[in-house]
């Protein structure tokens, strides 16, 4: 380094000429002493880049040290779970969903929690999670997709298997296999499906022709009563079921297909649903939501709470990015700006598979913390 490059040291960097110095054969000690001297410097300057002072900030003095589990003493899942907390990335964010779940669980102003869920959960097995909750009155208000409603009442009619990912669409589709990621659905599922929901909706359409969504799924759990089924028990406990795109799945290709059976199809009523949802959150002390995976159900739920002036907890598990300005991967900030989600609000966005991590946050959560504070409904809906 040349003597001009010494004014580069940044003003805080004090360089010392060490006290003595080994003269290398043939070097003279002025000469040497240059060397050392350029060299001290350069060393100084990319100490002073690269090996900044730490700042004692405020955030550094509460913050735990990082550390995983020691499987020398962990004896179970739980114990696992519960070193989340200072693993770091994604399981940290997920020990700090439990724990605002818990708080929302346990809020004495009763806080109306809403249950958004894409359809593909409902294939998956998270449909026992989700129907545990439901029969158990553990969440208030359902919103999900068409496929969330039918693939439920299915699964009542026939099985859902386990496949593969790589198994090749050609193939599946000359054998009347449906494929949704590792799962597979014969058509033959849709065929019962089609045989059971047809009288039935000639008999819907005689009692009344003008149903809201809801009332419609809510006769859809009535008419099925399966201890397995999501509907049955939302029927059962007066679980407020909504679907604002219940035409977007196989419920709304019976639905086409009944044009042409029956003079006088049913009507489905979308403005009575939006009124009813949109109530249930306006009307709340409190409320808290948990969203699995993007979509209608997800946007549904968030716009209900800007009635309110944005939800008290939320929750999101999925895997969108917000990069492209899809409401599916946005984050909770995002929703504080348009008023969906309070200023003040514990939220928190887990990344990662639904399938995986939802039942491990029921088992944290609602498994273990009594619900002692529930919304009065009557209220709500007065």
């Amino acid at each position: 380094m040349g003597t001009d490059d010494s004014d580069t040291l940044t003003s805080d960097v004090q360089y010392q000429k060490p006290q003595s110095a080994v003269i290398p054969n043939g070097t003279e000690p002025a000469d040497a002493d240059t060397q050392l001297s350029a060299s001290s410097k350069e060393e100084a300057l990319w100490r002073a880049n690269v090996l900044r002072p730490s700042r004692d900030l405020e955030l550094l003095r509460s913050a735990p040290s990082v550390q995983g589990p020691d499987f020398n003493t962990v004896n179970s899942a739980d114990d696992v779970v519960k070193s989340f907390a200072t693993i770091g990335f994604q399981a940290t964010q997920f020990a700090r969903a439990v724990d605002v779940v818990q708080q929302m669980l346990r809020d004495e102003r009763g806080c109306v929690i809403f249950l958004a869920y894409t359809s593909n959960l409902v294939s998956s097995g998270v449909r026992d999670v989700i129907r545990y909750l439901v029969q158990h009155r553990m969440v208030d208000v359902l919103v999900t997709t068409a496929g969330g409603v039918e693939e439920d009442l299915i699964k009542v009619l026939a099985p859902t298997l386990i496949g593969d990912f790589r198994l090749p669409g050609a193939l599946l589709r000359e054998n009347g296999l449906n494929r949704i990621g590792n799962l597979l659905v014969p058509n033959a599922n849709y065929c019962l499906f089609e045989d059971w929901l047809m009288p039935l909706l000639d008999k819907i359409v005689d009692e009344r022709r003008i149903w809201t969504p809801s009332e419609f799924i809510h006769r859809l759990g009535q008419e099925i009563q399966h201890e397995s089924s999501i509907a049955t028990w939302a029927a059962r406990n007066g679980v407020p079921y909504f679907c604002p795109a219940i035409t977007d799945g196989s419920l709304g290709d019976m639905l086409f297909y009944h044009t042409y059976r029956n003079e006088t199809p049913l009507i489905l009523d979308v403005v009575g649903d939006i009124r009813k949802l949109n109530r249930l959150a306006i009307h709340a002390k409190c409320t808290a939501m948990i969203i699995l995976g993007g979509g209608v159900a997800k946007h549904h739920t968030c716009n209900a709470n800007l009635m309110r002036n944005g939800a008290d907890y939320a929750i999101y598990i999925n895997t969108g990015q917000e990069y492209d300005g899809s409401d599916s991967g946005a984050a909770p900030d995002e929703a504080v700006s348009w008023g969906k989600i309070r200023g003040s609000a514990e939220a928190i966005k887990v990344f990662g598979d639904a399938s995986i991590l939802f039942p491990l946050l029921v088992s944290q959560t609602f498994c273990k913390v009594p619900r002692q504070h529930r919304p009065d409904f009557d209220e709500i809906s007065g």
